[in-house]
């Protein structure tokens, strides 16, 4: 296609041409100027003394072959004039006083006046509120150029100033009066002779802005902060058997939130159930998601499961809540019968735990795949917790460098444990410090500590035990109940909890012997804020509360416990068959 033929209808190209068309008559144009000025004559026509005239004059042309106006060169101003009209204000200071030699118009309207040939300590203010009198020291000596930047004054103007070495005329003195008789300089000291030139450019307005932006950040890092700290339990529970202690660390200094998170949940019977958590990512996003897998943990742990099946619905609920988001769990279950932790980990970290010698163990299988992914089936694993020893859930937070493999920094963590004792608190700062985390540190960081603490003396006086077998069917009942009261009168409670107690302990086991199999037992256990009653069969059907008809002459055994009880409740044993539970507040 001939693409000339359309140029001139192109978007663009007709004001393209008359861009070259202006361009070309510049030379005629300026010619043409040239020629109309008075006493312009052919070209070549000037003499030397006119042409020299003619270029000292503003508005004549410089060249008449260019046809070029030019104003007076710039080694033709005196620098008091260049530097007089800058906005910028500048300074002139000599010798090691710093004694003033000038200072332009801007810098007079800023700070008024200033006297020459006083020292700039005295008649300069400004300068040491702007901590810059050490510095023209430096400047002076070193002869390199320095800048601060952002200095703000009193008046409430910010500077951004550099100060410049200038060295003085050869053969003349700081002072400008020469050479004393001796021949050496006015000042009479070395270096007396140079000067700094102080340039200070007002940046008000841009140091406002960014004192604003980081306000801003400041303010959006709080909220972030808050969310996130909302979304972690305002108070931990305090398990009967269990101290607890807990540490949330936000990570950067940026306004994203982490998915860390962790829990303490009270299960019933003095059992409790222990969380840690950790979201991929940080954002909003990651935060929504942690806050709904907490809740979700929550809801399951009331169900009273095993720990590997609350993790086998949690990774269910993970994937359907965003697929693409990775998080990691450990879920633990401490039973103050048995002694122990019973956990499962969905691509968690090792649980570690200190016995009271200092040794510490690593809980190490088993661990599944991250929650979410979906066709794993989870397992429970168990760990020693006995009276004395800590347990650490954490995050990666605290382990995880850049510089370094992960296992090193669990090995970190084993080193720091084994030294550590206090209450849980303390040993939360510990490992924290021990592990190099400050405000400064670039992931979240979540720890958990659970002492089981070894009771001794009048303390331990208030935790007992007692079990019975339930043996030879029916007649079973009366010999639970006559069990029932007498370890309850041992342990001195008042009268009307015993009978409130005996009550329910008679309930439970009639439950048990009409819908259970063997093998039965009753259990009771005191602690220094409650009494637990227990009963296991080997029935994994659980028991539920309903309304009994009034003809009825069963089914109302579990309705009367939970009537005199502070809270009941039922699960499975991990052996198979189930156990029925309920607890009486004790006085304070």
């Amino acid at each position: 296609m001939n693409f000339t033929r359309w140029s001139a209808r192109l978007p663009g190209t007709q004001r393209r041409a008359a861009a070259r068309g202006d361009r070309s008559s510049v030379p005629s144009a300026r010619a043409e100027y040239a020629r109309s000025e008075p006493g312009s004559g052919p070209p070549g026509g000037d003499t030397p003394e006119t042409s020299a005239e003619n270029a000292r004059k503003p508005g004549r042309p410089s060249d008449q072959s260019s046809g070029r106006p030019s104003g007076p060169a710039l080694e033709d101003l005196p620098a008091h004039e260049i530097l007089g009209r800058l906005p910028a204000l500048v300074a002139l200071v000599h010798g090691p006083d710093h004694r003033i030699a000038y200072v332009n118009d801007a810098y007079a309207a800023a700070f008024g006046p200033r006297p020459a040939g006083a020292t700039a300590a005295e008649a300069m203010p400004e300068l040491d509120e702007l901590s810059l009198l050490p510095l023209m020291d430096q400047v002076l000596r070193s002869g390199t150029p320095r800048t601060v930047k952002s200095r703000k004054v009193r008046s409430g103007n910010s500077y951004t100033v550099t100060c410049t070495p200038v060295a003085a005329p050869a053969g003349l003195a700081a002072n400008g009066r020469g050479k004393d008789k001796n021949g050496r300089n006015g000042a009479g000291d070395k270096g007396s002779g140079g000067g700094v030139l102080v340039y200070a450019a007002d940046v008000t307005d841009h140091a406002e802005a960014a004192e604003r932006l980081r306000a801003s950040e400041r303010r959006l890092r709080e909220t972030a902060v808050t969310l996130q700290r909302s979304l972690l339990p305002q108070e931990l529970e305090q398990p009967d058997d269990l101290r607890i202690a807990a540490t949330y660390q936000p990570g950067g200094v940026d306004a994203a939130v982490g998915g860390d998170w962790y829990d303490v949940i009270t299960l019933g019977a003095g059992r409790t159930a222990l969380v840690i958590g950790d979201v991929m990512g940080r954002g909003v996003r990651a935060a929504a998601v942690m806050g709904q897998l907490r809740t979700a943990v929550r809801a399951y742990a009331r169900l009273d499961l095993p720990p590997h099946e609350v993790l086998q619905l949690l990774d269910g609920l993970a994937a359907e809540i965003d697929a693409s988001q990775i998080a990691t769990c450990a879920y633990a279950v401490h039973d103050p019968n048995e002694g122990q932790l019973v956990y499962a980990s969905a691509g968690h970290l090792p649980i570690l735990v200190r016995d009271e010698d200092g040794t510490v163990h690593r809980a190490e299988d088993p661990t599944g795949p991250p929650l979410g992914t979906g066709g794993w089936i989870h397992t429970s694993g168990t760990i020693e917790l006995p009276p004395g020893s800590t347990a650490v859930l954490y995050t990666d937070g605290l382990v995880e460098r850049r510089s370094e493999d992960i296992d090193e920094g669990v090995a970190a963590l084993e080193r720091a444990l084994s030294g550590a004792k206090g209450s849980p608190q303390v040993v939360c700062d510990r490992l924290i410090r021990s592990l190099g985390v400050t405000a400064e540190h670039d992931d979240d960081v979540a720890v958990l500590v659970v002492q089981h603490p070894a009771r001794t003396g009048t303390n331990a006086e208030l935790f007992h035990n007692a079990s019975l077998e339930l043996l030879g069917g029916i007649e079973a009942a009366p010999r639970a109940r006559a069990f029932a009261t007498g370890v309850l009168a041992s342990w001195r409670f008042p009268v009307e909890l015993c009978d409130l107690g005996v009550l329910a302990a008679s309930e439970l086991v009639a439950n048990s012997l009409q819908h259970g199999t063997p093998p039965m037992r009753l259990g009771l256990r005191r602690t220094d804020r409650r009494l637990i009653i227990e009963v296991t069969d080997g029935d994994d059907h659980l028991p539920r509360r309903r309304r009994a008809d009034p003809a009825d002459e069963a089914g109302r055994g579990i309705s009367i416990v939970a009537t005199i009880a502070s809270s009941w409740g039922s699960r499975r044993t991990p052996g198979g068959g189930k156990a029925v539970w309920c607890e009486f507040a004790l006085p304070q």
